[in-house]
């Protein structure tokens, strides 16, 4: 239980927090009448905000702690509640059926402003899921991932404006460019690990926009490409609301495929290997595991799905420049994949959907809405680091049968 103490505490934060923030919060020179304005009812919500948000941060903190201890001697249930919820079908199937028909009548139901955001969202969702693969499964931090993602576009509207070739042409081009994007990334840092690896990454995303953006013959430099065409059925002419919920139902078909691919990735030989050289470098080696092929695997993978989004990002906004592919958005898909939970597809199918769709619904809070961001991250380090939806960790028991031992036979003294 809080007591004195605590509250002590809480209120001590709240002066230091108001001594920060007076210079800032409280005085105003108001230069048209060459006066200082005292705001002095500021500083009172100031502290007042401070104290109870410090004590409710450190009532948390305790409650935290206190279910950790149950948790540890058994007292409580330690099973997260997705799992529970995946091992119950009364729970998931009439989820999974409200998700089905939700997901069917969406372009129809809402507006073509809120069916284009959910068109990014799922974009975002792949991207996400392919970000999974090196960072979740694999634990190879990878700050350039946008260089895949920028690949793939161009791919597309390169291939487009020279031969003409479509959209579902450049779909398999696109992915298999950014595969072997990925490999000529993955050769240079097998023996990376750590910051240095996340260095070298993050440089390799910036040279690949820094490329785009200077080589003016080769990628229209700055000025970028536009009137890229968008994904067609048969030749059949459709308008803008037509082409966007198609558009949608196709980023609906390419997410089911890439959740089936990427799970049964993570279920396979390849998969197992990710994770051992996730938990530890030296013993995956020592148990004969290709430290090279596998890391090589992980980033040739990762890059193909990075690479099929930026062929659906390029159809979608028809125009593109290497504007649209910063280290901002590098940062933005691997938060999707931290906060939803690194290892969990579900949990990035999560962290996507919040990042995205979040912010366009609180633009009434445009200016503080990186103030929130970070603030939600924080949080969510500190009372879920393993993210909105926690991997499972798999345990694999051997349960066959102990081969019979051969009796003694019994001897008669002669």
């Amino acid at each position: 239980m809080f007591g004195f103490e605590e509250i002590k505490k809480s209120f001590l934060t709240s002066l230091w927090f108001m001594f920060l923030t007076f210079p800032i919060m409280v005085i105003r020179v108001n230069t048209v009448q060459n006066i200082v304005e005292w705001r002095w009812e500021r500083m009172f919500m100031i502290g007042i905000g401070s104290f109870f948000l410090s004590f409710l941060w450190r009532y948390l903190l305790e409650r935290k702690e206190l279910g950790q201890k149950k948790a540890d001697l058994g007292e409580v249930d330690s099973i997260p509640w997705n799992r529970r919820i995946a091992r119950e079908p009364r729970f998931y199937i009439p989820a999974l059926i409200a998700i089905c028909v939700f997901v069917l009548v969406f372009p129809f139901t809402f507006s073509l402003y809120q069916t284009t955001i959910m068109i990014t969202a799922l974009i975002y969702v792949i991207t996400g899921l392919g970000l999974n693969i090196v960072v979740g499964l694999a634990g190879l931090l990878d700050l350039g991932y946008v260089a895949f993602y920028a690949v793939g576009a161009y791919s597309y509207a390169l291939l487009n404006y020279h031969f003409g070739l479509g959209f579902w042409t450049v779909l398999p081009i696109g992915a298999g460019m950014g595969l072997i994007f990925g490999i000529l990334l993955g050769f240079p840092v097998l023996r990376l690990k750590g910051d240095y690896l996340a260095i070298v990454t993050l440089g390799f995303g910036e040279i690949i926009r820094l490329v785009l953006e200077n080589w003016n013959d080769f990628s229209f430099g700055p000025s970028g490409i536009a009137n890229i065409p968008r994904p067609g059925l048969f030749g059949i002419q459709m308008s803008l609301h037509q082409a966007t919920i198609y558009l949608y139902f196709v980023m609906i078909f390419l997410v089911l495929v890439t959740i089936f691919v990427v799970r049964r990735l993570q279920d396979s030989r390849i998969g197992r290997a990710w994770i051992a050289l996730r938990e530890d470098e030296v013993a995956c080696q020592a148990m004969g595991i290709d430290k090279t092929w596998t890391k090589l695997s992980a980033f040739a993978m990762g890059a193909t799905w990075a690479g099929m989004a930026g062929v659906v990002f390029a159809a979608k906004t028809t125009f593109i420049n290497p504007a649209s592919f910063t280290l901002w958005e590098s940062i933005i898909i691997l938060c999707v994949v931290v906060l939803g939970g690194m290892g969990s597809v579900i949990g990035v199918i999560f962290g996507a959907l919040t990042l995205i769709l979040l912010p366009e619904y609180l633009r009434a809070f445009s200016e503080y809405r990186l103030l929130i961001f970070g603030a939600v991250l924080v949080v969510m380090m500190v009372f879920r680091p393993g993210g909105i939806v926690s991997p499972e960790r798999r345990i694999y028991q051997f349960k066959g049968t102990a081969p019979d031992k051969p009796k003694a036979e019994a001897s008669t003294p002669g």
